[in-house]
């Protein structure tokens, strides 16, 4: 009987790689010592103990399995990044998930949108589902770029303004969750029962979480693991029947309240 192939070693030290960092700072985070790392990376340790595994599987958050039988750097960046999310779900890596999409009768992509009434089902695992991808009802937007998938989500909450509440949002699918600048604004899928959000958002990789921001300042940012992320859509344009209020800009209110302050001030002299 052929032997299965293993990848631990090379797997554990691509990761560590993908992540930027040196033997000497990942050792110290595992709290190994750097010649053992070594040992594991190069496979001079043929046989990694069961607290080795256990241990870069939960640093990684990837399982063993994937970890010892899926050559991780031959995956596409989508498939790694679902990896990484804690959708590790597909063992073998030989079914992973790919963004489901529909096309026209000339083979274009589709704008989806996703009523109000989907997004449990969506978030849930719509998803990931062809058949159910292909029952969501369909649009196109004109002068849409070529260049990437589109989706429209509804939008809810005073958190978003200035853009009105019941808005449609679309946006952009974004595959390289590395590639995403800071306080970027998109429409967050997520697991649970809040399903979506429209936020600025900022990853901090090392940490594993992301900064939810609200573009109403009113609203307190927030964070979670970027285990809890489904999808992320970059924003490209928002539609309404409402005209958007305009909201006072934070400098101008701190001035008004500086004036007010000098003024009582003065009031007392």
């Amino acid at each position: 009987m052929e032997t299965s192939k293993l990848f631990f070693h090379s797997n554990i030290r691509f990761l560590r790689e993908r992540r930027r960092l040196s033997q000497e700072d990942f050792a110290a985070l595992l709290g190994l010592k750097r010649t053992k790392l070594t040992a594991l990376e190069s496979g001079q340790t043929r046989n990694p103990t069961a607290e080795d595994l256990i241990r870069f599987s939960e640093k990684f958050r990837i399982s063993i399995d994937s970890l010892m039988k899926v050559d991780l750097s031959k995956l596409t960046e989508l498939k790694l990044r679902e990896l990484e999310a804690g959708n590790d779900v597909y063992m073998t890596g030989s079914a992973m998930r790919v963004l489901a999409i529909s096309t026209d009768k000339y083979n274009n992509e589709n704008v989806e949108y996703v009523p109000a009434t989907t997004k449990m089902g969506y978030a849930s695992g719509g998803y990931a589902d062809p058949v159910f991808i292909e029952k969501l009802p369909k649009y196109n937007l004109p002068n849409l770029p070529k260049n990437g998938t589109y989706r429209t989500f509804p939008g809810e909450g005073d958190s978003m303004l200035p853009i009105p509440d019941g808005s449609d949002i679309t946006g952009k699918f974004i595959q390289d969750w590395k590639a995403i600048k800071p306080k970027t604004p998109a429409i967050v899928i997520l697991k649970g029962e809040q399903n979506f959000v429209f936020k600025l958002i900022t990853i901090h990789h090392e940490e594993g979480t992301i900064l939810f921001e609200s573009l109403n300042p009113v609203f307190v940012p927030y964070v979670l693991e970027v285990s809890e992320v489904v999808e992320i859509w970059g924003y490209y344009c928002f539609t309404s029947r409402k005209i958007p209020e305009v909201v006072q800009d934070l400098q101008e209110i701190k001035t008004m309240i500086q004036d007010l302050r000098k003024d009582m001030i003065s009031g007392k002299k």
